[in-house]
């Protein structure tokens, strides 16, 4: 199929297509393609603000996507791809991927800053897009090739009472999932538990007033776990994410609560700070461990595989750095029987979305995959998403990664903000962890 839509492109314009051309180009031998711009693309769609750039070459035609969704600070990631990384990067070699990586990893000098990071991650997808390109096949086919088709997904069921929950789970399985992520039902607060936020400036010494006690939280989900593998069985994958929500003595009774109902995966349940506790979780507890949505630093997670204290390893692949950095804790984890579930929310862009796909299809441990299919506004500013059919998510099997970004189209949602804040109180008013 695409040999054919090469051809007819030569034919209707008397000349290779331009990635065509540039694989061509590579393969004759010829002098290497070299970075011009860094153009960076920041978007607002729906409440979800995107920090995206191309990496533009001086082969006409030929240039990468990537992702750098830091989506609390989007204006700072745009900033630094802007003033540090793109002066840094442009006239390099496009094919010089680990050493532009190991150059932008300690040119701040101060290492594993998560800004830092999401502009590295930007670039670094982009360069692996134009790899792929160049080469005249997807990125997964670098990565050493697919292992599976597609991927898994799981979804998100919440529910105004356990009825409704219960309803909406055996939607979701209708739909093909065989792992739901439930809602917290009963809190006031989007069924996460995490309490009211404290408003688009958090920390403003507004009171929050959602958050229960410990003992509170963990009987609202003991009662929701009961209730779906009463009614439902056991057939469906149930996963919570705690989100550092209790005390860590309260989260190692939440987990040896849940227990007895066989949870897929219940995810951060400690901060990265508190991390020693999954530890006492292990000594106490065979409950499925996801961790990793916080991580940056390789010291917040190396003790965690090392020791076998999780099961998933959830890391946001731009705040570690990007694709670069995510293979090989990928192949890092496997070597411990960790599986991946690489974080990807509504606020990842389709282009991250992709990222996380392609490592996905290449990585032998691959776990889960989040994300649903994206809407009307992202299909037209990312031509390309990757494809859900029946809870699994396809490659379009494209060169790169396969997506694209219509720059005309972005120019139509500029950013409202260029980031916001996060944070919420406690009932007495004090901080409390997001």
């Amino acid at each position: 199929m695409l040999a054919r839509e090469r051809e007819a492109f030569a034919t209707q314009y008397g000349q290779q297509e331009p990635i065509e051309t540039a694989r061509l180009a590579a393969n004759r031998g010829l002098p290497p393609v070299r970075i011009t711009d860094v153009r960076v693309i920041l978007t607002e769609v729906g409440n979800a603000r995107f920090c995206n750039v191309k990496v533009m070459t001086d082969e006409p035609g030929l240039y990468g996507v990537g992702d750098g969704n830091h989506a609390e600070r989007v204006g700072i990631v745009g900033q630094t791809i802007e003033e540090y990384i793109k002066p840094m990067v442009v006239g390099r070699r496009v094919e010089e991927i680990e050493d532009i990586w190991q150059t932008a990893f300690v040119a701040p000098y101060w290492r594993y800053d998560v800004d830092a990071f999401n502009a590295m991650a930007a670039v670094d997808g982009a360069l692996w897009d134009i790899k792929g390109k160049r080469a005249g096949m997807p990125v997964y086919q670098l990565l050493g090739g697919k292992v599976r088709p597609g991927t898994r997904m799981f979804a998100n069921a919440n529910g105004s009472d356990l009825v409704e929950l219960e309803d909406n789970v055996r939607r979701l399985m209708e739909e093909g999932y065989q792992h739901v992520r439930l809602r917290a039902v009963g809190l006031d607060d989007g069924g996460f538990g995490f309490g009211q936020r404290v408003g688009p400036q958090a920390g403003a010494g507004v009171v929050g007033g959602g958050r229960r006690q410990d003992a509170v939280y963990i009987d609202v989900l003991e009662r929701e776990f009961a209730h779906i593998r009463n009614t439902i069985g056991y057939e469906v994958g149930l996963s919570f994410d705690v989100h550092e929500y209790p005390h860590p003595s309260g989260a190692l009774l939440l987990a040896k609560a849940l227990e007895p109902y066989r949870p897929h995966f219940l995810e951060d349940l400690f901060a990265p700070e508190d991390a020693y506790w999954y530890e006492r979780v292990r000594e106490q507890s065979a409950v499925g461990i996801a961790m990793g949505e916080l991580f940056v630093n390789r010291a917040e997670w190396l003790p965690l595989v090392k020791n076998r204290w999780i099961d998933f390893f959830r890391a946001h692949i731009s705040a570690i750095g990007g694709l670069n950095e995510a293979r090989k804790i990928a192949m890092a984890c496997e070597f411990y029987n960790i599986q991946t579930a690489w974080h990807g929310p509504g606020n990842v862009s389709p282009v991250g979305h992709a990222i996380n796909l392609h490592l996905d299809l290449a990585c032998y441990n691959f776990g889960i995959g989040e994300g649903g299919n994206f809407n009307d506004q992202l299909r037209e500013l990312f031509p390309g998403v990757p494809e859900l059919r029946n809870a699994i998510r396809y490659p379009n099997d494209q060169p790169g990664f396969g997506v694209d970004i219509d720059e005309t189209v972005a120019a139509r949602y500029p950013l409202s903000a260029p980031g916001s804040n996060r944070g919420m109180r406690g009932m007495d008013g004090e901080p409390r962890r997001p």
